[in-house]
């Protein structure tokens, strides 16, 4: 069996009723070295003796949450519940990671950041400043989700989307793409938003139900003229052409739509040039 990495020294602090301990490296691995002091943990069962995965300054890990694989838990930041924090993520300044969440990858989490329930961030992730992701939500690939903005539901953000100021994303609300959602916008439900999509208000897109066949929902980004529907992204054209080839019932149900939203964009240019 290979040499422990580090032990728990006779430093404590108090965490409600437990007692933690803080850790001492006791050989030299990735930026720690041996004798450097780290952060807190009630037990081994907290934070693996393989690989480099540390906990370090002021920062904490408890109850069942697990520090593995390369990861490193930082500055004042806090891990307890059943949470993982895994491969190579970070979680740092005062953020905290409870419940069943886990955060893998490269995935970083910061500032006042909390991942809660099952929710999971991992990839290139990143959740900073306030944000709260919870419930059973997932933010993977490069997205970004920060200020006040929360993810929660069995919300999606994904690719390179960012969702950010007071905006939320809750529901099976998926977010991918280039997508932006932000100031104090809420996309929820089934709604789809993405490629360059942007929303910053509740008028940015609107949500339609397929009624006459899968009963499947899609999507409308007023910022792009876009229709999100299944694996399907592309023009109210592209639309209708790919539901025609489908059946005469699904074109013509899509192109009423398509032609719906058509008069909706008219008579907001419409008016735009009349107030112009």
């Amino acid at each position: 069996m290979e040499a422990k990495k580090y032990r728990l020294t006779e430093n404590q602090i108090k965490h409600g009723e437990k007692i933690l301990y803080q850790i001492e490296a006791l050989k030299d691995f990735g930026m720690v070295k041996a004798g450097d002091l780290g952060g807190y943990i009630e037990s081994e069962e907290n934070l693996s003796q393989d690989n480099d995965a540390w906990v370090s300054g002021n920062a904490w890990v408890v109850s069942n949450a697990r520090v593995s694989g390369n990861a490193w838990v930082y500055g004042n930041a806090q891990v307890s519940g059943d949470a993982q924090v895994s491969d190579n993520a970070r979680v740092s300044g005062n953020a905290w990671v409870c419940g069943n969440a886990q955060v893998s990858g490269y995935a970083w989490v910061d500032g006042n950041a909390q991942v809660s329930g099952n929710a999971w961030v991992s990839g290139d992730a990143w959740v900073l400043g306030d944000a709260r992701v919870s419930g059973a939500a997932q933010v993977s690939g490069n997205a970004w989700v920060y200020d006040d903005a929360q993810v929660s539901g069995n919300a999606w953000v994904y690719d390179n989307a960012r969702v950010s100021g007071d905006a939320l994303v809750s529901g099976y609300a998926q977010v991918s793409g280039y997508a932006q959602v932000y100031g104090y916008a809420w996309v929820y439900g089934n709604a789809q938003v993405s490629g360059d999509a942007e929303v910053k208000s509740r008028e940015d897109y609107i949500v339609f139900k397929n009624w006459w066949s899968s009963a499947r929902y899609f999507t409308w980004t007023r910022s792009n003229n876009m229709w999100k529907v299944g694996c399907f992204f592309g023009t109210g054209k592209e639309l209708i052409k790919e539901a025609y080839n489908d059946s005469d019932i699904s074109g013509r149900e899509y192109e009423r739509i398509v032609r719906y939203v058509e008069e909706i964009m008219g008579e907001n240019y419409g008016n735009k040039e009349k107030a112009e």
